[in-house]
This record gives C-alpha cells, sequence and structure tokens, in this order.
C-alpha cells in the first residue's frame, strides 16, 4: 500500500450499505473492482492480519489508493461492477473478451412490405429481432432458406422504391417481386407470418397455412400456384426430418461449463433453442492463475449476459459464487423470469456433459495453437534480429478495384494471435486510382497519428504488403512523423504469386530475404499478411456494394424519391435519364428547368 494510504482511517469512515470497491496503482490504473453487501466489512478483509491467497497478495502489492462507490441494492452494485470492469479491464479481475456479441435476423417494420436481414448489435423496439445464432454463417443460410420457402424481398428501401420490372431474385424464384406490384400486401404480409412462424420453430401451423392455400389454388383452376404452395410443404417437412432435436418442448437453454489447465481458462457454451441444440462456443477469460472455476464462471455469466439477452435457463457445471444475486439480477435486466441451474437431469444434464466435453477440447486445441504461435514469434525474432519477441506487430494492405473505393486495412497480432478489437481500416482519398504507393503512405501516416494522440500503443514490427516501392513510402510517412525505434518489413508475392515463394524486404538490407516454405516465421507472416488481405477486401466490397445500392440521382438536391421515381418510370431506367436534355427532362412532372439543369449537369459531370 502507499505510505499516504491510511488503511484505519479510511475504514473508520467506510459505510456498511452496499456498493462497489476500486484497487488504485500509483499512476491511478484501477487493478481491481469488486462489490460488496457490505463494503465496510468485505474492505477491511484486505487489511487483516490473516494470511492472503497468492492472487490477493499479489493486488495488494501494487495497491497504492482504494476508491469506493455507494449503491442502493447489492444488485446495483453486481451492475456498476460489470460496467467498471467492461470500462477499465482491470488486471487482477477475471477478463471477458468483448466481443461483438451474437448476430440476429431483424424484420424491418418501417415498410408495408418488410424484409429480413443481417443484423449485429443495439436493439431498437421498431424492428422485430430472432436470434440469437451462433454464427454470422448460420444467419445468412436461415435467410437463405426464408428467400426459398416464402419469397420474401431481400433489396434496400432505393433500389425497391425504383425498380420498373422484376430483378433476378424474382426470376429465380428468390422473390414474389412486390416493388412492380406482382403481389398485394394482404397475401406477402401472410408470407411474413409465415416465416416468422418458421423462425419460431411453428413449423405446423406453416404447413397446415400453406395446405389452405394450396386448396383454394387448386379450387380455382390455378394448378401453378397450387404446385408452388405443394413444393414449399415438402420442402419444410423435409427440413424438419434432417433436424436433430435434442429435447423437444424444452425451453431455450445454455449450457455452460469451464475446464483449466495451468492458469488457462476456457469456458464453453452450448446454445440450445427450441429443443435444439445450435451448436458451441469457446471463450477464454484472462485472470489469474491462482483463480477458482467458480469464480471465472461467475465473471463470465455476468459479462457475458449483461451485455446481451440470457435465455430463460443457463445450466452450470459448477457451483458458482453470488449464485441467487446473478438470479435476481440477470431477470431484473431481461424483465422476465431467468434462472442458473447446476443439478439437472435427463436432456439438461447430457448437455452440460456435452459443454464440458467441448471445453475440454476447446482448451486442448486453445494451447496447441498458442505454442504453435510461440514458436512462429521466436522465429521472426531471430529472423529479422530483434532483441526481444515482438508484443505487438501490424500489417498493411490496400484493396481497389480499378482504382475506385481504395480501402486499407490495418490488422494486429500480438503473441495470444490476432486482436481484432484492434483493426482498423482507412477509406484512401485524393489519390490517383490505383496509386498504392500513395495510398499505404495515406494509410501508414493517418494510422500514426492516432498512436501519436495516445489512441493505441506503438507496435513493434509493421508489415506493409508490398515490394521495396511501398515499403519505402511507409518508411517515409514515419520519418515525417518522427517515429523511430520501429522495424518496417515489405512482403512481396513471389512468383506465380503462390505461398512459400514470398520475397521479404528491410529497410536496412539491399538484399530481399527468401525463406523456405515451413519456415515457422514464414507462417506467421503468410497468416498475418492474409488476415490484412481479407480485411481490406471486406472493407472494399463493403464500400463498393454501398456506392453501387446509392443512385447518382439520390446526390441530387431537390430530387425527392417521386421525383426519381417519375423521372426513371418516363425514361425507363438510369440510361434513359442520362440520355435526356434539359428540355426532355422538363416535360416530366415535377421537374421544373432549374432542376433538369441541375440534374443534366450532375450526370454529365458540369
Amino acid at each position: 500500500m502507499g505510505e499516504s494510504f491510511n488503511a484505519k482511517k479510511f475504514l473508520a469512515t467506510l459505510s456498511q450499505r452496499p456498493g462497489v470497491y476500486r484497487m488504485l496503482a500509483a499512476d491511478g490504473t484501477v487493478l481491481y473492482v469488486g462489490k460488496a453487501l457490505n463494503l465496510k466489512k468485505r474492505v477491511a478483509s484486505y487489511f487483516g492480519n490473516k494470511a492472503h491467497h497468492p492472487k490477493t497478495q499479489a493486488l495488494m502489492n501494487h495497491t497504492v489508493d482504494v476508491e469506493v462507490t455507494l449503491t442502493a441494492t447489492e444488485t446495483e452494485a453486481l451492475l456498476l461492477e460489470f460496467n467498471l470492469i467492461k470500462a477499465h479491464q482491470p488486471r487482477f479481475n477475471v477478463l471477458l473478451r468483448d466481443g461483438k456479441g451474437y448476430p440476429f435476423i431483424k424484420l424491418t417494420k418501417s415498410n408495408k412490405f418488410p424484409r429480413f436481414e443481417f443484423y449485429r448489435g443495439k436493439r431498437s423496439v421498431e424492428s422485430r429481432y430472432f436470434g440469437p445464432y451462433l454464427s454470422a454463417g448460420a444467419v445468412r443460410q436461415t435467410l437463405g432458406q426464408l428467400h426459398k420457402l416464402f419469397r420474401i424481398r431481400q433489396c434496400f428501401g432505393s433500389y425497391f422504391e425504383n425498380r420498373s420490372r422484376p430483378c433476378l431474385q424474382y426470376q429465380i424464384k428468390r422473390c414474389s417481386a412486390p416493388c412492380v406490384g406482382l403481389i398485394d400486401e394482404h397475401e406477402y404480409r401472410r408470407d411474413i407470418d409465415n416465416a416468422i412462424r418458421f423462425l419460431t420453430g411453428k413449423n405446423n401451423a406453416v404447413i397446415k397455412d400453406l395446405q389452405k392455400r394450396m386448396d383454394v389454388a387448386a379450387e380455382a383452376l390455378n394448378f401453378e400456384l397450387a404446385a408452388q404452395y405443394r413444393d414449399q410443404i415438402a420442402t419444410i417437412k423435409d427440413m424438419q426430418a434432417r433436424q436433430v432435436v435434442t429435447g423437444a418442448g424444452m425451453k431455450d437453454a445454455d449450457a455452460l461449463a469451464v475446464v483449466s489447465e495451468a492458469g488457462t481458462f476456457c469456458v464453453a457454451v452450448l446454445m440450445i433453442r427450441g429443443g435444439r441444440m445450435l451448436g458451441s462456443h469457446h471463450y477464454f477469460p484472462k485472470t489469474s492463475a491462482h483463480t477458482q472455476s467458480r469464480e471465472v464462471l461467475s465473471a463470465f455469466i455476468a459479462q457475458h449476459y449483461f451485455s446481451q439477452d440470457a435465455p430463460p435457463e443457463i445450466l452450470v457445471c459448477t457451483e458458482i459464487d453470488d449464485h441467487e444475486l446473478l438470479e435476481a439480477a440477470l431477470t431484473e435486466r431481461a424483465g422476465r423470469s431467468v434462472a442458473v441451474r447446476r443439478k439437472v437431469r435427463g436432456h439438461r444434464k447430457r448437455w452440460l456433459e456435452m459443454a464440458a466435453t467441448n471445453a475440454a477440447q476447446g482448451l486442448l486445441t486453445h494451447r496447441a495453437s498458442n505454442a504453435t504461435i510461440a514458436r512462429q514469434f521466436e522465429s521472426l525474432t531471430d529472423l529479422i534480429g530483434l532483441d526481444e519477441t515482438p508484443e505487438r506487430i501490424e500489417c498493411f494492405d490496400i484493396s481497389h478495384t480499378g482504382g475506385q473505393e481504395t480501402v486499407a486495412s490495418c490488422v494486429v497480432f500480438g503473441p495470444q494471435g490476432a486482436v481484432k478489437s484492434a483493426y482498423r481500416r482507412f477509406n484512401i482519398r485524393n489519390v490517383e486510382p490505383g496509386d498504392d504507393y500513395a495510398a499505404i503512405e495515406q494509410a501508414v501516416t493517418r494510422r500514426y497519428k492516432r498512436v501519436l494522440k495516445g489512441e493505441a500503443p506503438l507496435p513493434d514490427l509493421i508489415l506493409i504488403d508490398g515490394g521495396r516501392g511501398q515499403l519505402g513510402k511507409a518508411i517515409t510517412a514515419m520519418h515525417e512523423l518522427h517515429l523511430t525505434g520501429v522495424t518496417l518489413l515489405g512482403v512481396a508475392k513471389g512468383q506465380g504469386r503462390k505461398p512459400g515463394r514470398e520475397k521479404l524486404f528491410l529497410a536496412d538490407k539491399k538484399q530481399a530475404l527468401h525463406l523456405s516454405g515451413d519456415s515457422p516465421a514464414l507462417h506467421l507472416i503468410q497468416q498475418i499478411r492474409d488476415e490484412a488481405h481479407r480485411f481490406a477486401i471486406t472493407a472494399h466490397r463493403q464500400r463498393r456494394g454501398k456506392a453501387q445500392q446509392q443512385s447518382v440521382l439520390e446526390s441530387i438536391p431537390g430530387l425527392g424519391p417521386q421525383r426519381r421515381k417519375a423521372l426513371l418510370k418516363a425514361f425507363g431506367g438510369l440510361q434513359g435519364v442520362k440520355r435526356s436534355g434539359i428540355d426532355d427532362l422538363v416535360d416530366v412532372k415535377g421537374i421544373s428547368r432549374t432542376l433538369a439543369k441541375r440534374i443534366y449537369d450532375r450526370l454529365h459531370g458540369g
């Protein structure tokens, strides 16, 4: 403890109410956040004469001050503790990596012809959400089934509103073309309702409705439509037959198991929805090697389910700390009952056993992967001649199509692998199309200007996807920022762009380095380079897709949705509008001569 901190006087003034306490280091860093029903009693336990647990003793060796915040209830203290841990990431707490959260399927309600879409983020009352799903792939697969079965529209607002004829999705029977009135609002709503029933597991209700519609169509001698309903029914029944149901009629639940070895913990979450097991996900909380499994699992439940909805049942493999408090807090947060259960039987017991098996396998794979990464980092250190093994590596790559919509990526790797929360991308502007040299220089400059402002630590090694030209521009950017002590390495693709033939360029070496295909250092470089390439391509495609979805007409002031639709209808599409003169544009209802001239100038670069 710090010399200026008087524990006796501090405890004498401390309240016995519920609250949160924070252990602080000499520089003000929060070392540990804890909660207590009785603050005075809990904090006093740190200053007694009894021997402390090794983890607690290490904490006290670094602590110089204590701060407290009083709350009305212990539940409020638990929620405040979660928020403070998330904000400060204290080194002595159990830390759960803050991911993006599970993805959902979102049903938009802003249009009389709503659509389903992939969604990840904060949910609002304006839309309806289905999920969560374990992965983006599972969401997209389900969306594909919805489009195939119920022909729900896929296109976005402006594209949908300005269609004059059905698109390809209608031709391949993945959309009913509400954009051009080939289905009325009532029939489309029935398809939406059936899609909702399908997502919520009410397949029998969907089949019943489709059978009624099939009979009506057959009586009206509309055999083509009746055959469509027949095929839908057959597809749904086929899906039902292939689904593995492990607990029909059961509540939604998550089964949690934790295993540890040599200070590394793995928590496996087995997700069960509608009685069907959807899969598992692994988490590797950061904590002291002396932490007990029950403490890890308790902290995991708080951090994991306070940031997203908890299912009605959470099954755990071991006794946990604050069992009743967690149940109360999760119930209050969810607005419904949430039970945390350990002693279970039947299907629930098998789910827990499966979660334990997955946790053990996940830990085994994680440790093997970490050992491989450690060897790769050591090999790279020897190759470049660094004094110490790099703790942080950043890699840049450029992606564009014909020089348009250029995007630069920056990915970050450490001894534990990819640090995805630190990834950044840069939309490159004001450079000649296709000038990768200038794009790299701009990206490096913008990245490390932010580093100089303290937004991120300076890396030990910077990889540049490219040859001497790109490397030279990156070095120039670093010199202009007066940043030294960082090694830069250019990674050029070899002959035929085949893996294993890369050339490596260092600033202080004239000759390129060539590594054998089995070199651990080369494997690490390839992994980081490929991740930067993937991230750059993804960002570029998103930017390009956004540009393609937005019509050039949307950027013209005074040209609203109705006038755009009238223009496109009058001239048969955008190309027809481009071929028209100002007098032709004025003939369209609602287009004044001033607006017509503005449209003409915008389309012809005036």
